[in-house]
C-alpha cells in the first residue's frame, strides 16, 4: 500500500492531521494498534482552547459539539473558603469549550470514513523504516499477516508510550522532564456538575479540581500520592475528600455513582528535535503537560496544525522552508504551554517538601492574582489558548 503521509496512531493528533490533509487534496493513511470500539471509547481530556474549538469548526467537525459542548466563560480559583472567577470573557474576549476527548475522536472518526479516508485498526507491530531516506515506510501486522505502507512522510502520532519516538536514535534526541510528586485520582460520576464552570480548590489537604463532560455528567480530581493503590479509595472516601477540598459557604457538592476511577502520575516531558528526517512528532509523542493548565489535547492540535501548513506547502510547490522549521516553530508554543501549566500546577498543589514560608508565598501569590487585574488577564489569556502557530 501506498501513501502521501503514513499516520502512526488514531488519537486526536494523528485523526485531526489525516482530517486537515484531506481538506488540502493530501492522501494518508492511519494505522492505530487499538479497535475501533477502544479508540472511541476511551475517556480523556475535555476542555479545549478556543482556537482548537474554531479549527474544528472551521474545518466542518464542529457541530455535535456546537450542540452538545458546554462553552465556558470562565474558572474559578478557590482557596481558604474565597472564590475568585476568572473572567475569560471579560479579560480576552473568549471563551474555552468543555468538550470530551472521546466524541472529538467519534467526530473525525466518522468524517474521516465519510469521506473514504482510510483509517487501519488493530494494526500491531508498528515499526519505522527508512526515516532518514527520501522513501520512508511503515511496517505492521493486521490479520495475522504483515503490510508495508509506503511514504513520502511519517507522522508519530502514538503518544507518550508510543514507538515512534523512540525511533530517533538516542544521540540525536534530549529529552528534559519533571517528574511531579503527586498524582491525580481522578472520577467520572453519573452527577450533575455542582458549578457551572471548573473549580481549581487549593487547600492545605491538596488540590482539588471540579469539572464537568455533560449536564449530567462530572469529572472531579484529587490530588494524590503518584503510586496510591486505588483500592484504597472507597466512593464514600473520594466524596468525604472532595467535599473537605472543595468546601465553601453555600456550596455544595453533587454526588451520584462514579462510574470510573484511576490514578494518574503527572510530568512535564519534551524531546527535542520533534522531527528527524521525514519523521515529524506529533503532540504526547514529542511532550507531555500536567493537566492543571488543560494543554494536552490542545498542543496536539497545534502541532497537526503547524505540520498541516508545512506539507500543503511542501506537496504542493516542493518548497521544505517550513517542513524543516516544524519543531522550532511547535517547541515555541510548546515551552510557553509547558511554563503555564508547570506554573499551574506549582501554584493550585501542596507539595509535601514545602517549608511554611513557601506554603506562605503560594498563598500569597495567590492573593496576588485574586486583586490583580493584570495577573487575572495573563492567566485568562494562556488558558483560552495562544494563537495555534507562534
Amino acid at each position: 500500500m501506498r501513501t502521501q503521509v503514513g499516520i502512526v496512531g488514531a488519537g486526536p493528533a494523528g485523526l485531526l492531521l489525516s482530517h486537515l490533509l484531506h481538506l488540502n487534496g493530501i492522501e494518508s493513511v492511519v494505522l492505530e494498534a487499538r479497535s475501533r470500539a477502544y479508540v472511541e471509547g476511551r475517556i480523556r481530556a475535555g476542555v479545549l482552547e478556543h482556537p482548537v474549538e474554531q479549527l474544528l469548526n472551521d474545518t466542518g467537525v464542529g457541530d455535535r459539539m456546537r450542540a452538545e459542548g458546554l462553552p465556558h466563560e470562565g474558572v474559578i480559583l478557590r482557596t481558604e473558603g474565597r472564590d475568585h472567577r476568572i473572567d475569560f470573557k471579560g479579560l480576552t474576549g473568549k471563551h474555552v469549550m468543555v468538550y470530551s476527548q472521546h466524541k472529538i475522536v467519534q467526530d473525525l472518526i466518522a468524517a474521516r470514513l465519510a469521506a473514504g479516508g482510510n483509517i487501519q485498526f488493530e494494526a500491531t507491530g508498528v515499526s519505522l523504516q527508512g526515516v532518514r531516506t527520501d522513501t520512508p515506510y511503515i511496517l505492521y501486522e493486521q490479520g495475522g499477516r504483515q503490510h508495508r505502507l509506503d511514504c513520502a512522510i511519517i507522522a508519530g502520532c502514538d503518544g507518550f508510550h508510543g514507538i515512534s519516538r523512540e525511533t530517533i536514535p538516542a544521540p540525536a534526541r534530549q529529552s528534559f522532564e519533571r517528574e511531579y510528586p503527586f498524582g491525580w485520582l481522578g472520577i467520572l460520576a453519573d452527577a450533575a456538575p455542582s458549578s457551572e464552570e471548573l473549580v481549581y480548590a487549593s487547600h492545605d489537604r491538596g488540590f482539588a479540581l471540579l469539572s464537568m463532560r455533560s449536564p449530567t455528567v462530572s469529572r472531579l480530581y484529587l490530588q494524590c500520592a503518584p503510586d496510591e493503590d486505588i483500592a484504597n479509595w472507597s466512593d464514600d472516601r473520594i466524596w468525604g475528600e472532595l467535599r473537605t477540598r472543595l468546601a465553601r459557604d453555600g456550596f455544595v457538592l453533587s454526588d451520584g455513582p462514579i462510574t470510573q476511577k484511576s490514578v494518574t502520575p503527572m510530568r512535564s516531558f519534551v524531546v527535542e528535535p520533534m522531527q528527524y528526517g521525514r519523521l515529524f512528532l506529533v503532540g504526547d509523542a514529542a511532550h507531555i503537560v500536567p493537566p492543571t493548565g488543560a494543554k494536552g489535547l490542545n498542543l496536539a492540535a497545534a502541532d497537526v496544525a503547524v505540520l498541516t501548513r508545512a506539507l500543503a506547502v511542501w506537496f504542493r510547490s516542493g518548497v521544505a522552508d517550513l517542513l524543516d522549521t516544524y519543531g522550532e516553530t511547535c517547541l515555541r508554543r510548546v515551552w510557553k504551554a509547558q511554563r503555564f501549566s508547570w506554573w499551574m500546577t506549582s501554584l493550585l498543589h501542596r507539595f509535601s517538601d514545602h517549608s511554611p514560608f513557601e506554603r506562605r508565598v503560594q498563598r500569597a501569590e495567590l492573593d496576588a492574582i485574586f486583586g490583580s487585574v493584570a495577573a487575572s488577564t495573563t492567566l485568562a489569556e494562556n488558558y483560552v489558548g495562544l494563537p495555534l502557530i507562534l
